[in-house]
């Protein structure tokens, strides 16, 4: 089952309304929100952390913001670092490389997200793949985060 069809799995069970948004192909964020036609602000990706004893995180920011590490790591009192790309690519084998959806159920993640996210309206997640987002309402994004850990952890990076 390629990742896509993964995620459109988890939220056809979970009855979680959703859209998909084709786009171009796509290389990075901003190439992404111009490509779909979306402010980065309402894209939602996932980055992949390691703490000081090896377990992975997934924590979830909007598009043009950048995770502040000592902020995490105060705010869940473990040492946060970036994961390692090769890392990364093995636990994420079915989804492109930079395209991890930020849906931590689906691959089993511990999760936290910054609740920035939910200041938006609607939300674009990544689907695996370079060339589609899903898009989900502030509610729905909060029923699937019901799980995850919640904080402000993260800061605006200006394009």
């Amino acid at each position: 089952m390629n990742t896509q069809n993964r995620v459109i799995h988890y939220l056809d069970e979970e009855h979680i309304r959703y859209g998909i948004v084709p786009h171009s192909h796509s290389k990075s964020s901003i190439g992404t929100a111009i490509s779909a036609e979306v402010p980065m602000h309402q894209i939602a990706k996932a980055v992949i952390l390691e703490d000081h004893e090896g377990k992975h995180i997934m924590a979830i920011v909007p598009a043009d913001y950048k995770v502040s590490l000592s902020m995490l790591s105060d705010e869940l009192k473990r040492t946060f670092k970036l994961a390692k790309e090769a890392d990364v690519y093995r636990m994420f084998t079915d989804c492109d490389i930079g395209a991890v959806p930020p849906m931590p159920q689906v691959y089993h993640f511990e999760a936290v997200y910054d609740e920035e996210l939910t200041k938006e309206q609607e939300l674009f997640l990544e689907s695996g793949d370079h060339e589609t987002l899903i898009q989900v309402s502030r509610e729905d994004f909060i029923g699937l985060m019901a799980s995850c850990k919640h904080s402000i952890f993260s800061h605006k990076v200006y394009h």
